[in-house]
């Protein structure tokens, strides 16, 4: 008999264009959804961050930004706070630094998929969307060699293709899929 892998966090990294795309993702996205959602959009450090009201606007599963310590819990979304990397510790908490961009970016994308892999091992998803540079790529690449799935926005669609162009020469990742297609294999999971 096979069993279902069963998961216990979902990783998200997008940049130029990701608003739109987490819009429709999350527009997508039932509201029984169980696992925590942790994501990295990039703005600029002095951006005000209103990406967690805009999407828990939608009423789908509740979404606030990281705080230092803090445990995911279930059907929730975190936001990585402008200016800061966000980080998974190994007894599942966030840590917020400062410490050197990488790839340009604070927060950096492959820090927090690089750091949620050590922690979630095969029990991660890794999505890569939209965005004009290869940050996720070494992390998507990170979550694959610990056993977790590995998804990236098909760039035919994407806003800015550069990134999901970037993860999908990095890793064979599992599955290249449009936003609703994204949506609909995590629906899947309830």
């Amino acid at each position: 008999m096979v069993t279902k892998k069963t998961y216990q966090a979902v990783v998200i990294g997008s940049s130029a264009g990701g608003l739109n795309a987490l819009k429709t993702l999350f527009e997508a996205l039932d509201e029984r959804f169980p696992l925590p959602v942790i994501i990295v959009q990039h703005m600029s450090p002095d951006a005000e961050n209103y990406l967690p009201s805009f999407l828990d606007n939608m009423k789908k599963i509740r979404v606030k930004e990281a705080d230092e310590k803090e445990i995911p819990q279930p059907g929730t979304a975190y936001i990585a706070p402008p200016n800061y990397h966000l980080l998974m510790e190994h007894n599942g908490s966030f840590t917020l630094t400062v410490s050197e961009r990488v790839n340009y970016a604070r927060p950096s994308i492959d820090v927090l998929f690089e750091t949620a892999a050590e922690a979630y091992r095969e029990k991660l998803i890794g999505i890569i969307l939209t965005g004009a540079n290869n940050d996720g790529s070494r992390g998507l690449k990170k979550v694959k060699e610990m056993g977790g799935m590995a998804l990236v926005q098909d760039p035919e669609e994407a806003e800015s293709d550069a990134m999901p162009r970037a993860a999908m020469e990095a890793v064979k990742v599992d599955q290249v899929l449009p936003l609703k297609g994204i949506a609909n294999f995590l629906n899947t999971l309830i």
